[in-house]
């Protein structure tokens, strides 16, 4: 069991601070199925004609994890929440590409719940795992191909080093169609009842494990 350890700095500032998890082994990562893209695509066609009328800031997950940034001396109107991203784009009208099972599961259920959801590689993650803020030594190559600095910025790290965050993931523990173990990490708004983000988890845990197979454990670290 991979130990989840929420870092005092951020403890301090949100006491109700809490990090949901599941973990994956022996799953199958390939092109979405059928059932997966249609439901994929439906979505964002709604969530695109919701968002003509509908200001990103009157989603309450959105508006806390923007508070969240602020509180951390993130300015996120230039370091924007990987959720905010998605709704920002489709409100655009621009629909997100089809990437694999894994990354398009967890689109799917970032936009659903409005929060930041990062999947990783397990195998390419080495020892404990801690959500921290960072400092000016904190950084990776982002998924985006752009170096990302976390300084004043919350991230997540394990022996190595930084290798993900609420705002874009690391190339290093990126999830490809070869990945047989994973972590998928929920940025759960501090505000939302801890019954409530298990349920939240649970129910992400389950739909994934459906597509993907293998063997799945999830909880929340708080």
């Amino acid at each position: 069991m991979t130990n989840i350890t929420l870092a005092p700095s951020i403890k301090e500032f949100y006491p109700d601070f809490k990090v949901g998890y599941a973990i994956y082994h022996n799953i199958v990562v390939e092109k979405s199925p059928q059932m997966v893209r249609g439901r994929f695509q439906f979505y964002q066609e709604t969530m695109m004609m919701d968002l003509e009328q509908t200001e990103l800031n009157s989603f309450p997950a959105v508006s806390e994890w923007r508070s969240i940034f602020k509180t951390f001396g993130t300015d996120p109107a230039r370091y924007r929440p990987s959720s905010e991203s998605l709704l920002r784009r489709l409100k655009k009208g621009n629909s997100i590409p089809l990437v694999h099972s894994a990354a398009d599961i967890n689109n799917l259920l970032s936009l659903q719940y409005k929060i930041p959801i990062g999947i990783y590689d397990l195998d390419q993650i080495k020892g404990e795992i801690t959500v921290d803020i960072g400092n000016d030594h904190s950084s990776y190559e982002g998924l985006n191909g752009r170096e990302v600095f976390f300084n004043h910025k919350i991230h997540t790290l394990d022996q190595k080093g930084a290798f993900g965050s609420p705002i874009v993931d690391s190339k290093r523990t990126a999830v490809t169609e070869n990945t047989t173990n994973a972590i998928q990490l929920f940025y759960l708004q501090p505000s939302l009842p801890l019954s409530e983000g298990i349920k939240l988890v649970k129910a992400s845990a389950e739909m994934f494990h459906q597509i993907h197979g293998g063997t799945v454990q999830h909880g929340v670290s708080s």
